[in-house]
Formats: structure tokens, sequence, C-alpha cells
């Protein structure tokens, strides 16, 4: 099976927990704590080592949530490669309020990275032999990293052959689009309207940007997420909608991390890409049925897959 590896520039330690219900000024007295690895391609990593596939995900990390990063990923049995970076590894904190059902997620910044630390990023995808068949990229850049740090990532996928898979928001997202070159995009629908600058409230709006995002050769395939509306896929082969799976709801950490990650995962497998993304879809919606930070379930994502 093709190797997919994921590169996570601001990986965390991801810690969820319980409450009855937010109060300022109170103590809140929460649940027991779960420490899992977080970060964007980390996540992805986990999806697609969750449902089988082969998958190495490359990360800077310090300090003691980065000792600790490393030891989760360990006990999970995660293949994984960490670059050592002085600075110290971000915490990300998930609270779930009893009485209301809401979940509420505080997302904190990561540690700035040195220039020879994020070419011992790049460095240390380039040494994997063989070389992987695609590279995800996936997550927000932290501080003091310029975009054309992109520019470097996408210069590495076409020279190891490498398909480029991004999950980027803000300018990030935008420089990437602007550079071109990108295998998969999965926006979301709120981050393709900020690249845009319009609300883009209808289908043929949603329609006709991602149909011009291929056409003009930025990008091969576009899946959009659309939250609770299901997602929209743009090729050359035209546009497609796939309704999203009526699943409850527990916790919606990941679940575009899970789009990624089962996609990807089928199209390695030489699968049809509709029923890529349909896997795909199937994977946020078992992610969406498990508490906290956990993440898709692999009988979930076949039982709903098949249903679809």
């Amino acid at each position: 099976m093709p190797r997919i590896a994921t590169l996570t520039l601001n990986p965390a330690m991801d810690v969820s927990t319980g409450i009855a219900r937010l109060a300022p000024t109170s103590k809140l007295r929460c649940s027991l704590p779960r420490y899992e690895p977080g970060g964007g391609g980390i996540n992805v990593a986990r999806v697609i080592r969750n449902l089988g596939g082969d998958s190495l995900a490359v990360y800077p990390a310090g300090g003691p949530f980065g000792a600790m990063l490393q030891r989760a990923l360990e006990e999970l049995g995660l293949p994984a490669l960490r670059v050592p970076i002085a600075g110290d590894t971000r915490e990300s904190f998930t609270v779930d309020e009893g009485d209301t059902g809401l979940q509420y997620r505080f997302v904190l910044p990561g540690p700035t990275l040195t220039p020879d630390e994020r070419q011992a990023c790049l460095e240390a995808i380039a040494a994997l032999a063989p070389a992987p068949s695609w590279l995800v990229v996936s997550g927000s850049f932290p501080t003091g990293v310029a975009l054309d740090f992109h520019d470097q990532i996408a210069a590495l996928a076409q020279r190891i052959g490498a398909k480029l898979a991004l999950d980027y928001s803000g300018e990030a997202l935008r420089h990437a689009v602007e550079l071109g070159g990108i295998h998969l995009l999965k926006p979301s629908l709120h981050e393709l309207s900020t690249l845009t600058g319009r609300a883009l409230e209808s289908e043929a709006d949603q329609e006709a940007t991602v149909r011009a995002l291929v056409e003009r050769d930025a990008v091969e395939i576009v899946v959009l997420s659309l939250g609770a509306e299901g997602a929209l896929l743009a090729s050359r082969a035209g546009v497609e909608r796939f309704r999203a799976f009526d699943v409850p709801l527990r916790s919606a950490v990941g679940a575009g991390d899970s789009v990624v990650g089962a996609t990807v995962l089928a199209l390695s497998r030489g699968w049809s890409l509709h029923d890529a993304v349909r896997y795909g879809m199937a994977a946020a919606a078992a992610s969406l049925m498990c508490p906290g930070t956990g993440l898709c379930l692999a009988e979930d994502v076949e039982r709903l897959f098949r249903q679809a």
C-alpha cells in the first residue's frame, strides 16, 4: 500500500473534559480529563491508521507537552517522526457542557519555529525511503512562519513525486491557491468564503467557486465541507453534492481531518473519486459520534459507508 506522510507544523496535546455548565468566576469542577495527540496532520494520520492504512506523521515538538505528545503517539502505535525544537509544544483544551450539550474549544498559540527547525521538517520528509505517494499538510502555521514556507513544501512534494493534499485556512490558504500545484484541497465553507470575500450562501455560488479553482489549474480536486449540509466535490469531471449523515453529535473535533484522512486513504487504494469522498464523509460522521477528541472508529465508518 502506498505510504501517506502527514506534516503538522503546529501540533498540540489535546485535553478534553466536561462540566455541568460554564459560569464566570466560579470554580468549575471538571470530569476526568482525556489526553490525546492533536493537530491537523496528526489527526489525519490517526484516522488513516484507524482505518487500516499506512501513514507516517512528521511533526516538530519540544518541551513537556512535546514529550507527552511523543509518548501518546507511541502508546497509540502510530508511526511518527518527531523533529526536536527549542520551543514548547502547545496545549488545546475542549470542554463539553453537560446541561446544554454545547462544546467549547480553546486553542492556544504554538511555539515559534526557527528557520533551521522548519528546514529539518522538510529534510525529514525528503529522507523517507521509499518516498511517500501522498503528502498531507494540515493545520495552522506556527508563529513566525512566513507564507512562502508553503512554497518549499510544494516544491518538496513535486521533487519526491508525492501528491499534495492541503487543509489550510486564512492567508496560508490564499497563498497556496495562488501558487497552485495542489492535488486535493479540503476547505470549509467559511474558509472558502473568506478566500473569495463573498458569503457563498447559494448552491450556485458554491459550485461556481469550486469549479473555478479547478478550471484555473490551482487544484485538481476540491472537497468543500458544508457542515450539516454535507460536502461538495469538484474535479475535472464536474461537481457533485454529498449529503451529511444523520448521526448523534458528541464532538466536532477532528471531523474535517477525518474527511481528509479517509478520502486520501481511499484514493491511495485506487478507489473512484466518488467512493473516496463518500468514505471521507462516513469517517467525518463517525468522528462526530466520538466523545472529546476521539476520532472515528473503523466499524462505524464501514457501517455508514455501506448505508450511503
